[in-house]
């Protein structure tokens, strides 16, 4: 497994290329402002390499992305008006635990799954949050 750290498209561009002529090849996509605003410029070179790619959320998935497992952001937001709530009635920020997500999402797009030739279980179909047909 290989880290790439990119920055602009002609550096997205080369990674997703070389990514593509590796055996077996797929891509993880994580979270930075380059990636963000190449958004769609990555879901589409994974789907011209035919390359699976999965993402840490899901809207990269209903924007034609395969797979996204991260957390549920929602659920997040609602905990952290607790947080909210609880500094405002004089906790101190520094007192309180730092909490990991407690809620995960799993997001499936069978169209572009059947574009790739790769068969999505029951099983998985199953444990999906949401499946994108």
């Amino acid at each position: 497994m290989s880290a790439i750290n990119v920055h602009d498209a002609s550096e997205i561009e080369a990674a997703i290329a070389a990514f593509a002529r590796a055996a077996n090849g797929g891509l993880i996509v994580t979270t930075s402002a380059a990636v963000l605003a190449h958004r769609d410029l990555i879901i589409g070179l994974a789907a011209r390499h035919r390359l699976p790619a999965t993402y840490y959320a899901g809207f990269w998935v209903t924007g034609g992305g395969l797979a996204s497992y991260g957390p549920d952001y929602v659920n997040q937001y609602r905990r952290a008006a607790g947080y909210v709530d609880r500094i405002l009635k004089g906790n101190k920020p520094a007192d309180l635990p730092v909490e990991a997500p407690t809620k995960y999402e799993l997001c499936i797009n069978l169209r572009t799954a059947k574009a790739l030739g790769l068969p999505v279980t029951p099983a998985l179909l199953a444990r999906a949050t949401e499946v994108i047909e």
